[in-house]
């Protein structure tokens, strides 16, 4: 059902998207029994269990505009708010995210530090004199969507005490957009496009009531890596939808296209086979890795290394895999004839959020050193971690 939603509903007005249309697909969705599916049955989901929803970000991640028609786009703020906030912040926020009446905004990264090492964070939050406010200064950007939420979580500094260690030094505090101080300066330019919502935002003076603070003082960390695990397996497996239709696209040309003279087609040549090849490995091997590191993670396991790996792997074969679809259509492949000018712009971005390529490879070899320092072996059979017997 949800394949035959993507297909009839997303891809035929993801050219000319409005916000009525997008508005209407998500009626259509809830109607369908199709909305909210990861989300939490208390909080107005369909309580899918963690392992059946991967294999929905699969097929939803085939279209861009899939996650907000059925309503899977706030799931990450949505389980943030629902274990850490306050009961007004749940009474306030939490059922309007999830029916998709408002919308939510995360905000991390900042354009004067290494985004890879968030220790750095510069933007911070000092309370009043009479400890009932938050008092914000900072400087953050691609807060995506800012220009549409009703509010930004926003990782910052609280703790300034130089014995306290600096992992336990930083919260996360929900700010309303129409607060006071809260600049958004620009939505930044993707690629030479301009209509991606990714704002450059400005707090200055930001006061806001002390209990939008989300979970505990010092655990904003905690928090955005509780956050990120989850996320970064469902960009796979939405990448892994993406990979799919730019596959279709490319086989497609291949089978259509005739050569001069009419009795060749595109796909009899050997290197355009070579790009069949070559992409149904990067596809099958990312599938692999991406459903293993889901059923660490769904056994309770924090799959550190296999999550890594398969972010940082499946980014590049994303990018690989577009790049050859692309090349199939040769001069059409970078128009808006097709949808693979804009799934190529979306591919290049992979590489970064959720931590760049070079994060995850390094997580991987330190990691997989300090097991060997110890004298165990990564077992590939096993899929984690044994004794030594060499």
């Amino acid at each position: 059902k949800v394949l035959k939603f993507v297909e009839e509903e997303c891809y035929p007005v993801e050219k000319d998207l409005t916000r009525e249309k997008l508005q209407a697909l998500q009626q259509k969705a809830k109607r369908m029994g199709l909305w909210a599916l990861g989300h939490p049955k208390e909080i107005g989901g369909q309580g899918m269990p963690f392992r059946d929803y991967i294999y929905v970000n699969e097929v939803q991640g085939r279209s861009e505009i899939a996650q907000a028609a059925l309503g899977t786009h706030s799931l990450q703020d949505s389980l943030m708010l629902h274990n850490h906030a306050s009961p007004e912040i749940k009474k306030r926020y939490l059922e309007g995210i999830v029916q998709a009446n408002i919308y939510p905004s995360f905000a991390m990264t900042e354009p004067s530090i290494v985004s890879s090492d968030p220790t750095g964070i510069k933007t911070k939050a000092e309370l009043s004199a009479d400890g009932k406010e938050w008092i914000i200064n900072g400087h953050k950007w691609w807060t995506s969507n800012a220009e549409r939420a009703a509010f930004t979580t926003v990782m910052l500094r609280t703790e300034f005490d130089p014995n306290k260690s600096i992992y336990l030094s930083f919260s996360i505090i929900l700010v309303p957009t129409n607060t006071p101080g809260y600049n958004i300066i620009r939505s930044t330019p993707v690629l030479g496009t301009h209509g991606a919502s990714h704002n450059e935002v400005i707090y200055d003076n930001v006061r806001v009531p002390y209990n939008n603070l989300i979970g505990q003082r010092g655990k904003g960390f905690l928090i955005a890596q509780e956050r990120l695990g989850p996320g970064r397996i469902f960009h796979c497996m939405r990448w892994l939808g993406q990979m799919q239709r730019a596959f279709d696209l490319m086989c497609n040309r291949l089978a259509e296209r005739k050569l001069k003279g009419g009795k060749k087609r595109l796909g009899d040549l050997q290197l355009m086979q070579k790009h069949v090849f070559d992409s149904y490995c990067d596809i099958s091997a990312h599938r692999l890795m991406t459903m293993f590191a889901g059923e660490k993670m769904d056994s309770g396991d924090y799959a550190r290394i296999e999550l890594a790996a398969c972010k940082a792997n499946g980014a590049q074969a994303l990018c690989r895999v577009m790049d050859r679809a692309v090349q199939v259509f040769g001069a059409k492949g970078l128009t808006d004839d097709t949808p693979l000018g804009s799934m190529y712009r979306h591919a290049r971005a992979a590489r970064f959020y959720d931590g760049p390529d070079e994060v995850h490879m390094s997580t991987v070899g330190r990691l997989m050193q300090r097991e060997y320092k110890k004298g165990n072996r990564y077992d590939f059979s096993h899929g984690g971690f044994t004794k030594s017997k060499l």
